[in-house]
């Protein structure tokens, strides 16, 4: 991918954390290191006991200091979900003048190289929504991932897309790129999941809102810091939210 993709376009990558000040450094350099001209990395912090605000805060004065805003952070009070972490950030990142958002986690799933490429892919398709899809042909899951893992991932998405009636093929993925209007016309404020079905709730209103999406392949990496914040409690909201959103639009 050359330097001139997307030249000038105004991108921000949106990345909540929690408690990931072990992966923190290496995945701001990483995506500071895109070759994007117009990027920003907008940290979404929920007041992690292990200090990743703090360092974040660090970052983001190491990155800005050559007088170029290219990081910042936005530090919430307190842990209350992915989904309302991500809306916090996104919706910042629109206030300030972005283009394109790019939802990215912390923990390095994500291949952060895919950003120009999505990018491309929207601006070449006048797409609103981009999807980094492990289940479209050349997406795939880390070897590492054990077989129930595997199993109610892809469960979890044939299940979302059955009830839904979406062809979105990884309707629970959270590597996306979104354009500024895609998300003013959904209205992050409207949405109601706290949790990973945000990432269901969202790409359903793109869809009902009018707009299609196109998937391009990529590589699921396991974490090799940290734990994974996925419990009990955020796969049941899951289940529940497409039974809910499905009952909700239909009336």
């Amino acid at each position: 991918m050359t330097n001139n993709v997307g030249a000038g376009t105004a991108v921000t990558v949106v990345m909540p954390t929690y408690n990931e000040a072990a992966n923190l450094p290496r995945m701001a350099e990483s995506v500071l290191q895109l070759p994007l001209d117009g990027l920003h990395l907008k940290i979404v912090d929920d007041s992690s006991p292990d200090g990743t605000g703090r360092i974040a805060d660090e970052l983001a004065e190491k990155y800005n200091a050559d007088g170029r805003r290219r990081m910042s952070v936005l530090h919430r009070t307190e842990k209350d979900g992915l989904g309302r972490a991500y809306a916090a950030g996104m919706s910042l990142a629109l206030d300030e003048g972005a283009e394109y958002v790019v939802q990215m986690d912390a923990d390095g799933s994500h291949p952060v190289e895919a950003v120009p490429r999505m990018l491309g892919t929207a601006l070449a398709n006048g797409v609103g929504l981009v999807v980094g899809s492990r289940y479209v042909e050349g997406g795939s899951l880390d070897e590492d991932w054990g077989a129930h893992r595997v199993l109610l991932s892809r469960f979890a998405n044939r299940y979302a897309r059955a009830v839904l009636g979406t062809r979105i093929r990884d309707i629970t993925a959270g590597f996306n790129l979104w354009s500024a209007q895609a998300l003013r016309d959904i209205d992050l404020s409207t949405l109601d999941s706290a949790g990973y079905s945000f990432q269901v709730e969202l790409k359903y209103k793109a869809v009902r809102a009018g707009y299609s999406a196109v998937e391009i392949p990529i590589r699921f990496e396991e974490r090799t810091e940290g734990v994974s914040k996925m419990t009990l409690k955020t796969q049941l909201e899951s289940a529940v939210v497409p039974i809910r959103l499905r009952m909700k639009h239909n009336k």
